[in-house]
């Protein structure tokens, strides 16, 4: 990229970029949006939203526009003739390489970029055509990434005259709407990677400044546009505007750029732009990057309450917050946000009680503060639902867990034990609440009908405990689950109003019963007649306890035939039934038990993949980050019996690490942060070798004897870990 120095050769451009903050901030007051939401046009697709509006209390979903835009376009100027091909561009810059003469190479950058018209002139596939749809931005992107890649290569002065044109064409008086020639302008130079230089962030600040303040119809374009950008292009596009976010929060050299006072709409106009490629990415499946390579983690050192609160007290008002652009946010970030809002939603339940209890004239008890489950083991899912459902008004408050009959105090051991039992049995076999899929190795909501659901509401209740007291589960639901769980992510105030209903497709059933959708899938693609070969209506059949059942998918559906004309809706309506409407009244159960605990707005933050997360963690160990972050009291980590521990736990197999993970936590998933989040502590056990190794799971701390070889502690540990059921008081 440009040197160190080179801002240096650009200060010959400030009384011009002078010029742009002046006509800039009428222009950019004119027509800035107050948000970035698309509006409801009839016959429109669905964009994922670019913010949330917290004053409703609800995910945005955003109503695109129409391929074609029906309001007459602006007319296009005509653009000069440029006839310079790739090769020819090529051969220049070999040449120029040669001879040391860069005047033919400097010639064609200056006049490139020297105006948007220009820009066109060069990059547009055919100058005669007007390319006013969605579908083709009409970029010739083979010559803009040519032109890129050799930008970084030339001499000084050329890479100058391309910053000096660009401040040309951001100059330019506006006064209409933007030409879609203008548009295609502002694709390609998003994509020029002189902007990963500091010294030229104050120009790309006003670039992107005018990009945010596009109309809606205009950002509408560029995110489709923008979708069809290459995977390598379209990722440093993105690392490009989280670099730029990230160093005007915290500068390496604050001197570098203008004062904080003067440049407040810097962040927000460059996170907005980001909101139009998070869009582009959503309306790809698979998308062209994952959604975690939108993070900053930059924002995890900043005020995240602050964030928060201000999200919630001013919307998406004027004054900007990161929570209105949740997709920048990362996974540690939100689970910080989360727990923080479950602990003063805690502390406020707590002093709510003691204070009721004060004015009652009643002597306090430290047990009001907690959630209080006691159960036996013997009777473990009863006891657990008739706690929960007695202690409804307490779910908020700390959970403590006791097992009768057991010394152990909770300090948070039992509670993930409790969290850990139930779960396994709650999902076996034999329960009937859950079935279990061989193929996809995951469980689903049995559609049998009962008279009683409250147990589905006792599962959902667990997650959100788990989720509000930062436990992680072993619960093994398809993402489809998470996603119908944050429809609506706020509980609605009309208890008429369907829950957990969401969108599904052929690629939801997949992830759940793969032999099912690959029959359905099959039969949209069958080329004979389906009416004939299959002799299919709209109707399906279950079996219920040894009885077959039949529904319809649509009024008389037992009298409508399935035809090649009607299978799309056949198959849309079946994956509706099997994972809608089939076990509504399972899943709203599940909802409201989930809700019950976990209400808050922190969850619309939220994407369903995060929501998994932060319920099951992760199941990938990495044994290797434990040991690294590993804390030692009484040993050194260069000690002969530690050496012995992590040759032996490194040699484990998977289920025996699972096994001593779950023995030394109580869990033997991997939480948000990863490893080092667990504070794992190995602490020397003044005791006979002859004896096991034991576990304080309240504190993820393992204490281990003095052992005399190898062999010896890799027997007597997997004894341990292999019978760690229960608790006592030493």
């Amino acid at each position: 990229g440009l040197e160190e120095g080179a801002k240096n050769q650009f200060s010959t451009l400030s009384n011009l970029i002078t010029t742009i903050n002046q006509k800039k901030e009428g222009i950019g007051n004119r027509n800035s949006p107050t948000r970035l939401v698309l509006p409801n046009i009839k016959n429109g697709r669905d964009l994922p939203p670019l913010c949330l509006d917290v004053r409703q209390k609800q995910r945005m979903s955003i109503d695109a526009l129409p391929q074609e835009l029906k309001a007459p376009f602006p007319p296009e100027p005509s653009l000069p003739i440029r006839t310079k091909t790739v090769k020819d561009f090529q051969d220049d810059v070999e040449k120029s390489k040669a001879s040391g003469d860069w005047k033919a190479v400097h010639n064609f950058y200056s006049t490139t970029f020297d105006s948007f018209l220009e820009i066109n002139a060069a990059f547009k596939k055919d100058t005669n055509s007007p390319f006013n749809t969605i579908e083709d931005s009409g970029i010739d992107a083979k010559f803009v990434n040519v032109v890129y890649d050799a930008l970084l290569n030339t001499p000084q002065d050329v890479q100058k005259s391309v910053l000096k044109g660009i401040i040309n064409g951001l100059l330019q008086e506006w006064t209409g709407p933007r030409t879609k020639d203008d548009l295609r302008a502002y694709c390609i130079l998003l994509q020029n990677p002189q902007f990963s230089n500091t010294s030229t962030y104050v120009i790309y600040a006003h670039l992107l400044r005018q990009i945010a303040a596009l109309t809606e119809a205009d950002h509408h374009f560029l995110v489709h546009w923008s979708k069809k950008i290459s995977q390598k292009r379209f990722k440093q596009v993105v690392d490009r505007l989280l670099q730029f976010i990230s160093l005007r929060l915290f500068p390496a050299k604050p001197e570098e750029f203008p004062p904080m006072v003067k440049c407040t709409w810097w962040i927000p106009s460059a996170t907005k732009v980001l909101a139009l490629f998070n869009a582009a990415n959503s309306l790809i499946s698979p998308p062209i990057i994952s959604y975690t390579d939108f993070y900053n983690s930059t924002l995890d050192h900043i005020d995240l309450m602050e964030e928060y609160h201000n999200w919630q007290c001013y919307g998406n008002s004027h004054r900007f917050s990161f929570c209105q652009y949740p997709f920048i946010i990362s996974i540690a970030a939100k689970k910080v946000i989360i727990q923080r809002d479950s602990e003063q939603q805690m502390i406020s339940i707590a002093r709510q009680s003691l204070v009721d209890k004060v004015s009652r004239r009643q002597k306090p008890d430290m047990n009001m503060l907690f959630l209080n489950v006691k159960v036996r083991r013997t009777h473990l899912v009863s006891d657990s639902l008739d706690e929960l459902a007695r202690k409804k008004a307490d779910l908020k408050k700390k959970l403590k867990v006791t097992f009768v009959g057991e010394a152990g105090l909770d300090m948070g051991g039992l509670t993930k034990e409790w969290f850990l039992l139930l779960i396994r049995q709650i999902f076996h076999p034999d329960y009937g609440m859950f079935t279990y899929h061989k193929d996809s190795h995951c469980h689903w909501f049995s559609s049998f009908k009962c008279d009683n659901y409250s147990e589905f509401r006792l599962v959902g209740a667990l997650m959100g405990l788990a989720v509000y007291n930062s436990i992680t589960l072993d619960i093994r639901f398809p993402p489809c689950c998470y996603k119908k769980l944050l429809s609506p992510p706020i509980v609605p105030c009309d208890h008429n109003t369907l829950v957990g209903i969401c969108g599904v497709t052929l690629d939801d059933l997949f992830q759940i019963m793969p032999e099912l959708a690959h029959g359905l899938s099959e039969l949209l693609s069958y080329e004979g007649n389906v009416e004939e070969d299959f002799y299919s209506t709209f109707q399906v059949f279950q079996e219920e306890f040894g009885v077959i059942k039949s529904y319809n998918l649509k009024p008389n559906g037992d009298k409508i035939p399935v035809t090649n004309r009607n299978r799309k809706e056949y198959v849309q309506l079946y994956v509706d039934f099997l994972l809608n409407r089939s076990i509504y009244k399972q899943f709203a159960a599940f909802y409201y038990g989930f809700h019950s605990v976990c209400a808050s707005y922190a969850l619309l933050l939220l994407r369903p993949e995060e929501v998994e997360i932060l319920v099951c963690g992760s199941p990938e160990l990495d044994m290797s980050a434990l040991q690294r972050s590993t804390q030692y009291e009484g040993y050194q980590k260069t000690d002969l019996t530690i050496r012995y521990f992590w040759d032996v736990v490194l040699g484990f197999s998977l289920d025996l690490q699972k096994k001593l993970l779950h023995f030394a936590t109580g869990s033997d998933r991997v939480p948000v942060g990863g490893m080092a989040d667990l504070n794992f502590k190995i602490s020397k056990s003044e005791t006979s070798t002859n004896w096991l190794p034991v576990a304080h799971t309240c504190f993820n701390q393992l204490c281990l004897p003095p052992y005399k070889n190898k062999k010896e502690l890799k027997q007597k540990l997997i004894i341990g870990i292999s019978n760690a059921e229960g608790f006592g008081l030493e």
